[in-house]
């Protein structure tokens, strides 16, 4: 290839063009790059640089070339680095001089930045369109299965009882949160950046304003170094990228082993597991796996991406092309995940009396019986100890608190009356918790019927 211009006398050595070409990387931007030359020929002939008769031949042959890369009868070659050469060296081919004038007041660092940015506002709304498609789901789940119960845990240990529905409830909020991150991200990328030129914008005339309108971009960029050097917009889409997979993978953590012998809580849908080459009784969650697995990979794409940032010199660096692997994987990917995960919580299956059966067969009801203690008047830490001194007892003899004799209990504590033994029953826990956003029935319901309005269902 020889360089652009006539600043060089000979071309490009062969193995520089193989190392520097990223052809087949950012060829996806196909389409944000033709659609951002359509607004710039029509700019351009809005502010006399192309006749009427040019920018129609301009616009036949982007349309053309547009219908060539979608069919597959493009010629890409290394030669011709990336996207935007490839384009532009075609419509030359077709359309002469007219084509030529295109790249009038334009480099090839606010046109990246502009296809980024086009590309990023549609695929950051189709991120979101998969968290609602999930969100959907949880919910739904959430009010079919909304009288289950089961422990909730910490340290993964068996902590109080909780509706399995509020459960659902709390990772449907974390995704919610992610629709937040996302629009943030969103706002970012929705700034123009054509017309800042190669760093120092232009002595034409460029209509940005119009452009802005043509191409739906909600401001201007404000300062020209700045626009081309800035590569935050990429940083937050990844970043919100990355939240969303933190959040699957704690979610397919848990699933995987409410979904073993051993806790036995769920059962997750066939279509999403596989065998083993060995054993025929297994059910493997690959799926869920994998989404645990693909997490980190998003996450280096973010600290791929941060650590290309570090260092960089105003304003454009040849560093920036590599934004755009670690942006297509963690944006394709995040995708895929929202899907499955989709598909994984709206198919599994509820093992009801496993997890009502473990929600029983435990000292969880020892939280409820020192409040029981505290309502009647004793100080909490006090009525902890006590609590704590049941257990144990309780621990020693091989029994549960419900099962220890109400004298036994008095020898405690004078307090205890026989209304204990139903104050400490797990359902009965759920249907006293007064507290807003806690695990009771009725705080669970109000939810279900807010985020119905909140989802438009």
């Amino acid at each position: 290839m020889k360089p652009w211009g006539g600043r060089f006398k000979g071309g490009t050595d062969p193995l520089l063009e193989r190392f520097s070409a990223s052809i087949d990387v950012d060829r996806r931007l196909y389409r944000q790059d033709i659609e951002g030359s359509r607004a710039q020929a029509e700019m351009l002939a809005r502010i006399g640089v192309l006749t009427a008769a040019e920018k129609k031949k301009v616009l036949k042959g982007l349309d053309e070339i547009e219908a060539e890369i979608t069919s597959g009868s493009f010629t890409f070659s290394e030669a011709l680095e990336d996207i935007h050469m490839h384009i532009e060296a075609r419509l030359i081919e077709k359309t002469g001089e007219a084509g030529k004038k295109l790249h009038t007041g334009r480099s090839r660092n606010d046109q990246v930045s502009l296809d980024m940015r086009l590309f990023l506002k549609e695929e950051l709304r189709a991120i979101d369109g998969c968290i609602v498609a999930l969100l959907r789901e949880l919910l739904a789940k959430a009010e079919r299965e909304k009288k289950v119960i089961m422990p909730g845990y910490t340290h993964l240990q068996r902590a109080q009882v909780v509706p399995f529905s509020h459960y659902l409830l709390g990772h449907y909020y974390a995704l919610k949160r992610d629709r937040v991150r996302l629009t943030e991200a969103l706002s970012m990328a929705d700034v123009l950046p054509l017309g800042s030129g190669a760093l120092a914008g232009s002595t034409i005339p460029l209509d940005r304003e119009w452009v802005k309108q043509r191409l739906g971009f909600s401001r201007v960029s404000e300062n020209s170094m700045d626009t081309v050097a800035d590569r935050d917009f990429v940083v937050d889409a990844i970043y919100a990228a990355s939240m969303v997979m933190v959040h699957l993978s704690r979610l397919s953590e848990d699933l995987i082993l409410f979904a073993t012998q051993e806790f036995a809580f769920i059962s997750l849908p066939d279509a999403l597991c596989t065998g083993s080459s060995l054993m025929p009784h297994k059910k493997n969650p690959d799926a869920l796996e994998l989404i645990r697995g693909k997490t980190g990979r998003v996450l280096s794409d973010l600290f791929g991406i941060l650590t290309i940032l570090k260092g960089l010199p105003f304003t454009y660096n040849r560093d920036l092309q590599e934004d755009k692997e670690p942006l297509f994987h963690a944006v394709s990917t995040v995708k895929d995940a929202l899907s499955i995960m989709a598909l994984c919580v709206g198919g599994l299956k509820v093992r009801k009396e496993n997890m009502e059966k473990a929600a029983g067969e435990s000292f969880m009801p020892a939280v409820e019986m020192a409040e029981y203690l505290t309502m009647k008047g004793m100080p909490f830490r006090e009525a902890h100890g006590i609590a704590g001194s049941a257990v144990r007892r309780c621990e020693d003899e091989g029994r549960f608190l419900g099962d220890m004799p109400l004298k036994e209990l008095k020898k405690l504590s004078p307090l205890f009356e026989r209304d204990v033994f139903d104050y400490i029953k797990p359902r009965s826990a759920l249907r006293m918790r007064r507290s807003t956003g806690s695990a009771s029935f009725g705080e669970v319901m109000k939810v279900i019927d807010a985020e119905k309005k909140y989802l438009g269902l």
